[in-house]
């Protein structure tokens, strides 16, 4: 079974142009024009989002805020690898690409 890095970087690498990969947070963090978009760990992914849209999405997905020693990261959330359809996964490589 293809990795979630590997869907990813599909995925990113159709949408979007000067795409950087870096080892960032314990995964793979996909940088589009010098900014965090997507980050990759085995278990979940971790996409910017407008801090504003947090609330909303929320109410609908089932995300978590990313805490980063104790302080809530506003823009950045988890989304479990487990619950990611092909069509989930396109839905928050737009979300992120949108945001940077």
């Amino acid at each position: 079974m293809q990795d979630i890095t590997d869907k990813v970087r599909e995925l990113l690498v159709e949408k979007a142009e000067n795409i950087e990969e870096k080892r960032m947070f314990g995964g793979t963090c996909f940088m589009v024009n010098n900014k965090m978009c997507v980050t990759t760990r085995p278990e979940r992914i971790m996409v910017r989002i407008d801090p504003n849209q947090f609330e909303k999405l929320a109410e609908t997905e089932n995300i978590s805020a990313m805490n980063h020693g104790g302080k809530v990261m506003p823009g950045f959330i988890f989304v479990n690898v487990e619950e990611l359809t092909h069509q989930k996964l396109k839905f928050w490589i737009e979300m992120a690409l949108n945001t940077i």
